[in-house]
C-alpha cells in the first residue's frame, strides 16, 4: 500500500498548474480574436453608415457644392462615431444619368466609402505608413426626388 500512496502524492497539485497553463494558452488567442472581430465589425458598420448617410444628405442639398460639403461632414461624423479615422477613408461620388450634374431630377447618386480597419495590437507594416488592417468598403445609392426645387 505504501507504493500506491507515493505515486499519488507525487502528482498532487499539478492538475491546477496544467489547467492554468492550458487555459492561458487558449484564452489569449480567444481574447485577441474577439477584439479583432469587434474592430472589423465596427469598421464595417462605420463605412456602411457613412455611405448611406452621405447619399441621403447629398440628394437633399440645393447645389452640388453644398451637397459635397454636407456629404463630407456626414462621413466624418459617422466614421468618428465608430472610432474610424476619416483621414484614412476614401470617398467616391458617382452621379447617374448625367455625371456633370449630380442633382438632376430623377437621377441617382451613389456614394462609396472605403476605410482601413486596423487590427488591434498590430504594428505598422515595415516600409509602409499604414497600420496592418483590412479594407472595408460600402456603397449606397439615393434617388433625387422628381419634386426637387432647383435653387
Amino acid at each position: 500500500m505504501r507504493c500506491a500512496r507515493r505515486s499519488t502524492e507525487s502528482d498532487a497539485g499539478s492538475a491546477s498548474l496544467e489547467f492554468l497553463t492550458v487555459g492561458l494558452l487558449l484564452l489569449i488567442p480567444l481574447v485577441y480574436l474577439v477584439l479583432a472581430v469587434a474592430s472589423l465589425q465596427g469598421a464595417a458598420l462605420a463605412v456602411e453608415g457613412a455611405a448611406r448617410h452621405a447619399a441621403r444628405v447629398f440628394v437633399q442639398q440645393g447645389s452640388v457644392d453644398e451637397a459635397e460639403a454636407a456629404a463630407e461632414r456626414a462621413i466624418s461624423v459617422t466614421l468618428a462615431d465608430y472610432g474610424v479615422s476619416a483621414d484614412a477613408a476614401t470617398v467616391a461620388i458617382i452621379c447617374e444619368p448625367r455625371p456633370d450634374d449630380c442633382l438632376t431630377r430623377r437621377g441617382f447618386v451613389t456614394v462609396r466609402v472605403d476605410a482601413v480597419a486596423a487590427l488591434p495590437l498590430m504594428p505598422a507594416l515595415p516600409g509602409l505608413d499604414v497600420p496592418a488592417g483590412v479594407t472595408m468598403s460600402a456603397s449606397s445609392t439615393a434617388h433625387v426626388s422628381r419634386f426637387r426645387v432647383d435653387r
